[in-house]
């Protein structure tokens, strides 16, 4: 199935929880960190287990959305007691925040080994999504995940945030009077973006932070799509359809992709071609093969 859409969901709030999984988003991320407050970790932990268990077997019978956890930064004492939390309810994959290169999520990776068996999962089995530009640290650190001297087992995509980088550096804006990223954070999406392909993962875009904003958001997701992210954050129902739609190819793309195929299969042995007065060749022909793989999975 592609994985488009990554809604969040607090740890702490049965009430939102119940609703998670009928909010069409591919993948729900039960918050422990920012949504929860310090004084309330501890409760969220065992409502986010609860639920983990009690969701699990009907959320997969069910085909229903993906289930991953957002743990507490490794360099507090937290994550591994949400780790700990979370493992008996068998969550598809662990978000985390803060992550300040692939050697520092080595200890994680050792934690969870020891705990899938332990829980009844298949070691190795849940998977990884690191947040990679939280820290000045972690975003000058992005281009090892894509690198084959840091290959991380586990690793099923890379995402990125603006808000903890700018308060990390000072920062007073992250856009400029057009709505666009400022150039520091354009670098670091781009980055992702690249050590993300380079990893041979999923590039996952950061969230659009005003929710009221349904207009803004269509064009940042769409703009997100074509230039090669997979999916991106949510934080509000009202952004999944939204994001839904801008991450899966029109009519129009997949009929271009298939005449693309088309024209090749019936030209054997040809590099390039023409196709509707536009000169095409085999990387046109990958990406449409792409295209129409990533359209059947769904």
């Amino acid at each position: 199935m592609p994985i488009r859409s990554w809604m969040f969901v607090p740890g702490d709030s049965e009430r939102k929880l119940a609703k998670a999984t009928s909010l069409g988003a591919d993948v729900v991320i039960v918050d422990l960190e920012d949504a929860v407050a310090p004084q309330a970790k501890e409760g969220a932990r065992a409502t986010t287990r609860e639920w983990l268990e009690s969701q699990r077997s009907v959320a997969n019978k069910d085909g229903g959305p993906q289930i991953w956890v957002r743990i507490n930064p490794l360099d507090t004492p937290l994550w591994q007691y949400d780790v700990e939390a979370a493992l008996p309810g068998k969550p598809d994959g662990i978000m985390v925040p803060k992550a300040e290169g692939p050697e520092k999520l080595r200890r994680l990776v050792s934690v969870l080994y020891e705990l899938e068996p332990r829980n009844g999962t298949t070691p190795g089995t849940t998977q990884l999504l690191p947040i990679v530009s939280e820290t000045p640290v972690a975003a000058n650190a992005i281009a090892d995940y894509g690198r084959a001297d840091h290959e991380l087992p586990r690793l099923s995509g890379l995402t990125w945030g603006a808000e903890d980088l700018s308060a990390a550096i000072g920062a007073s804006r992250k856009r400029d009077e057009s709505g666009r990223w400022t150039d520091l954070f354009r670098m670091v999406r781009s980055q992702t973006l690249l050590a993300a392909h380079a990893a041979g993962v999923a590039a996952i875009d950061t969230l659009h932070a005003d929710f009221r904003d349904e207009e803004g958001l269509k064009r940042v997701a769409r703009e997100s799509y074509q230039d090669g992210f997979s999916g991106m954050m949510a934080i509000h129902p009202a952004q999944v359809p939204i994001i839904n739609e801008a991450f899966s190819p029109s009519e129009e793309e997949l009929a271009e992709a298939q005449a693309i195929v088309d024209l090749f299969a019936d030209n054997p042995g040809v590099g390039a071609l023409q196709l509707d007065g536009k000169m095409v060749d085999q990387p046109h022909l990958e990406q449409a093969r792409k295209l129409l793989a990533n359209a059947n999975a769904g």
